[in-house]
């Protein structure tokens, strides 16, 4: 082979590495006869002997969630939902990574990664990119250590530039907070600023005494004694799960085995999640439906991700923190929804983004924002970036 040969094909290796794929997703239906078999083989514990969720997930809960899904859950809805979205695939860093991308028709829209719906107003819009992390959903499941949450950063920082963007903006809950809050470190020159509604705002010390079961310190305002309180509790009672996951996330091959497992161990998520859900399958009206949370699960259960994902909290216990202020120096939105796990406050917020553009309390919603009131945090986002747009 001729130097000019080998460079070609070298040439032709990586732009294949980088090229973005077209992907849909079509699941056998032995794959779906396959979940609900093992759905109905479940083995039940006996009831809780407490009246309440004291001890996890009640019983009742999970015979209603295990019936709907078994007998009238039809996952072929959310199939299609899924294929009337323009999805891709790209390699980076040798890993997969599946994405969404809604091009806005609007010329002057505004690239936002992480994001929950479309702008409402021409000055308003976004061009959207809604990556899966890595060992969730459809990406790739990590086979290395070290896809921890700065990693990701880079990634979606690759991603936005691989797509064309030059200039962009970010927005997270939950892990995609953290990953949101990392890249406002990284602070890479494309990106504009950053919107979360579950922002990393503890102090140090703060962060340290909560986690350590300590009496609140002296010299709180009313709002600070409340976050500090909320997580406390979190820390005390609310995530067992991060414990695991984050100490011995391997161990968990029952979730992995048992739809019925998976669905608990997702349910027990915070206490005040917890109760919308289980409202649910009570049958009561909330922001969510028995289909949104099946769904949610259902392609976990699919994609075999329950494990794969579950080690990002590995890669990051005892390392980067969660809660805690990190030290974002670009431009920052904040939205505060009530039932989060901690009401942010704004002295805090303020400590915590030097640069924070937008403050707001909402009056309903909780710690998954984007999936249980996505108006709301639509109207946030739109409103936390607008002064970015020029």
């Amino acid at each position: 082979m001729t130097a000019t040969s080998a460079t070609q094909q070298n040439s032709k290796q990586a732009a294949d590495k980088t090229a973005i794929r077209p992907f849909h997703v079509n699941v056998p239906e032995a794959e779906l006869t396959e979940l609900r078999r093992r759905i109905n083989a479940t083995k039940w514990p006996e009831r809780e002997t407490v009246s309440d969720a004291s001890q996890g997930v009640q019983l009742a809960t999970m015979q209603a969630l295990g019936l709907y899904w078994a007998t009238d859950y039809d996952w072929r809805k959310i199939e299609a939902q899924l294929h009337a979205l323009p999805q891709f695939m790209t390699e980076i860093d040798g890993l997969d990574i599946h994405f969404i991308h809604v091009r806005s028709k609007h010329e002057n829209a505004l690239p936002l990664t992480n994001p929950t719906a479309h702008g409402g107003n021409a000055s308003d819009a976004f061009h959207l990119v809604i990556p899966s992390m890595p060992g969730y959903g459809y990406s790739g499941k990590p086979t290395t250590t070290g896809w921890d949450v700065p990693h990701i950063a880079r990634a979606w920082v690759v991603l936005m530039k691989r797509l064309g963007y030059t200039k962009f903006v970010a927005q997270g809950g939950d892990w995609g907070a953290v990953v949101v809050d990392m890249m406002g470190v990284l602070a890479p020159p494309e990106l504009l600023g950053i919107h979360t509604n579950m922002p990393g705002i503890f102090p140090a010390d703060i962060d340290g005494a909560a986690f350590s079961g300590a009496a609140a310190p002296s010299g709180l305002s009313a709002d600070e004694k409340l976050a500090y309180d909320r997580l406390q509790f979190v820390y005390q009672k609310g995530i067992a799960y991060g414990f695991q996951m984050g100490l011995r996330p391997q161990t968990l091959y029952g979730i992995v085995d048992s739809p019925v497992g998976l669905a608990a161990y997702f349910l027990d998520h915070d206490a005040r999640s917890y109760e919308l859900i289980a409202r649910v399958f009570d049958g009561q009206s909330e922001g969510l439906t028995r289909d949104d949370i099946l769904d949610n699960i259902t392609i976990t259960w699919l994609t075999n991700t329950a494990l794969s994902g579950a080690r990002l909290y590995w890669e990051t216990f005892g390392k980067l923190g969660y809660f805690n202020a990190k030290g974002v120096s670009i431009p920052v939105a904040v939205s505060v929804f009530p039932d989060e796990l901690y009401p942010a406050p704004r002295s805090w917020a303020e400590r915590a983004y030097p640069k924070l553009i937008h403050y707001n309390k909402l009056d309903k919603g909780g710690h998954f924002a984007a999936w249980e009131q996505p108006q709301l945090l639509s109207e946030e986002i739109r409103v936390g970036f607008r002064s970015l747009r020029n």
